[in-house]
């Protein structure tokens, strides 16, 4: 007897539901019950549902990310060995968010899920960011159904998707409906919705209880939803399960959290996200009525030695070869090389930090934007610049986010970046719209000063409009002041937000413009000694002679740890004239 059978026959004989004389291993799927003048046969039906959500194209296996599709679908092949009754459901955010998904606007990720033979998925906000026309031609090419029983035409009031899916398995017949979060209208671009309308989830899952259970007849009625269950949001998977009775198990995405759950009689799952687990739900039925229902997961760590399956490793390899084509694009062309190097990026303004913030105010119209040094992974030598020369800069797949925050949580988030200065620091940070000074001389926590937004002072009490990357909007390098600030609205990822604004200006020459300006170490009133602003192509050994000195000295009056590490705008005390 399986693993999975002893814990079934002995839960059943905890409860009363058999006796333990009369199953065994070898009896199958058929359980027999003598009583003192009958015998009863009872047909009992096994089928286990496995489920992934908010994977946001996290193909490959990762440190950061999960397990990646070819062992998830090692993973699959052995439950469907163990149990032919195994369904393979996903809860949305899918077609989006990696350069391997965006490159395609999601056809490649369809190719890789159809290899590891998804049965359904529900539309997540995030799979609408190529604009939902895309998501129909996507759902077009998948051998599943991509579904939502709540997203409908505005003028006509039509369904956009297929709302349900009925399977039969060994008898048994599951209704499978969709559920997308009405936050999509501002969890992508309102323009990838213009036209739809995301109705009541609630009411559109009691329409599809009763639709499924009437009409169509099932067994049990599975809600494949995109909704969550972050306290922050209105509409949850939660709230489904208190208020539209009749639902056996929500196979849920969107909260990225990892849920197991009953409420009001249904059962919550959750994977949470970019393949770090499988979720794992064992229905029992017994002639065709629900008695059992059990979810666990299986994490990354416990499949650290699953081997991959080389049929979905082969799928992802054809994909990677025919992409090296549109890598190869010419976006537009940069008149100066771009400082993208890890000892600037990481202690100060460069003019490839710039770019990227002025890409960040430029594809969401905030007040100011702020990116981390550290996400800055790779310079741009000057003449064209092609599609992957920005990838390898922005190799993260991180996307962007627009919060609102006050003047206070903005300093807050500055003087975390800048806390190690001069030393470097992942999370330095480069910024639009805005300027401040450093002073280095104070403690951390106290160096930032002088901030101006558009040109004027900032105000500690005023709420601003910050637009930000995904890893530092979730507290990410230590941003924690950014967790709870309310979420206004999500956006491409950071890499396409550059092409496109590359692509608007044909040809870019971005400066350091003294953003970021850092007062010398040291006492600036000591006699004898005036300040110098650092320029581009500076270096302490061509600033030395100018005031008759040596770069030895320079080091040691700006007690500069690293003499190889200056950067423009930079302010360096230097013997008077």
């Amino acid at each position: 007897m399986n693993r999975f059978l002893m814990k079934l026959f002995s839960a059943m004989v905890l409860f009363g539901m058999v006796s333990p004389s009369i199953v065994s291993a070898d009896e199958g799927d058929t359980a027999t019950s003598k009583g003192d003048n009958a015998t009863e046969v009872t047909e009992t039906t096994k089928i286990t549902i496995l489920h992934t959500n908010d994977s946001h194209s996290r193909v490959f296996e990762d440190k950061y990310a999960g397990m990646g599709f070819a062992k998830l679908s090692t993973l699959i092949k052995q439950h469907e060995e163990e149990n032919k009754n195994t369904l393979v459901l996903d809860a949305g955010d899918t077609f989006h968010g990696q350069t391997i998904a965006t490159l395609e606007k999601g056809e490649s990720i369809v190719e890789i899920m159809n290899a590891v033979g998804y049965e359904a998925m529900a539309a997540g906000n995030h799979d609408f960011n190529y604009g939902y026309e895309r998501l129909l031609e996507l759902a077009e090419m998948t051998d599943f159904p991509v579904i939502s029983a709540n997203v409908i035409y505005e003028d006509t009031g039509e369904l956009v998707l297929p709302p349900y899916v009925v399977k039969e398995v060994d008898g048994v017949k599951l209704g499978i409906f969709g559920l997308s979060t009405p936050e999509t209208h501002f969890k992508t671009h309102p323009k990838n919705v213009e036209g739809l309308k995301f109705t009541d989830p609630v009411e559109a899952a009691k329409k599809m209880v009763k639709v499924l259970k009437e009409e169509e007849q099932v067994d049990a009625v599975i809600a494949l939803t995109h909704l969550g269950t972050d306290e922050s949001s209105t509409d949850t998977s939660i709230k489904v399960a208190e208020n539209a009775p009749g639902i056996d198990l929500i196979v849920d995405g969107h909260s990225h959290t990892t849920d197991n759950v009953g409420i009001s009689g249904t059962l919550i799952v959750s994977a949470g996200e970019y393949l770090k687990n499988l979720g794992v739900v064992e229905l029992v039925f017994e002639d065709q009525k629900l008695v059992s229902k059990e979810g666990h997961l299986i994490t990354k760590e416990e499949a650290a030695e699953i081997e991959a399956d080389p049929e979905v490793e082969a799928v992802v390899q054809k994909i990677q070869e025919s992409q090296k084509t549109i890598l190869s694009e010419v976006v537009g062309k940069t008149a100066v090389e771009l400082n993208g190097e890890r000892e600037y990026v990481r202690t100060g303004e460069t003019n490839l930090g710039n770019l990227i913030t002025d890409a960040m105010i430029d594809m969401t119209g905030a007040d100011v934007a702020i990116t981390n040094g550290g996400g800055i992974r790779a310079s741009i030598d000057k003449g064209e610049i092609t599609k992957e020369e920005i990838i390898t800069v922005l190799p993260f797949g991180n996307y962007i986010v627009t919060k609102e925050v006050t003047g206070a949580a903005i300093k807050e988030a500055l003087e975390n970046g800048v806390s190690a200065y001069p030393e470097t620091k992942g999370a330095f940070p480069h910024v639009a719209g805005m300027t401040y000074k450093i002073d280095p001389n104070k403690p951390a926590g106290d160096r930032v000063h002088s901030i101006m937004i558009d040109g004027e002072p900032i105000d500690m009490d005023k709420t601003y409009v910050l637009a930000t990357n995904d890893f530092m909007a979730a507290g990410g390098d230590e941003y924690t002041m950014f967790i709870d600030a309310p979420l206004l609205n999500e956006y491409p990822a950071l890499d396409e937000a550059v092409i496109t604004y590359i692509k608007k200006q044909g040809t870019v020459s971005p400066e350091t413009e003294g953003r970021i300006q850092a007062e010398a170490m040291g006492s600036e009133t000591e006699a004898g000694y005036d300040e110098y602003i650092v320029k581009a192509g500076d270096w302490l050994s061509t600033i030395a002679p100018k005031f008759n000195t040596t770069w030895e000295k320079l080091q040691e009056i700006n007690n500069l740890k690293n003499p190889n590490l200056i950067f423009p705008g930079q302010k360096l005390l230097v013997p008077a004239k």
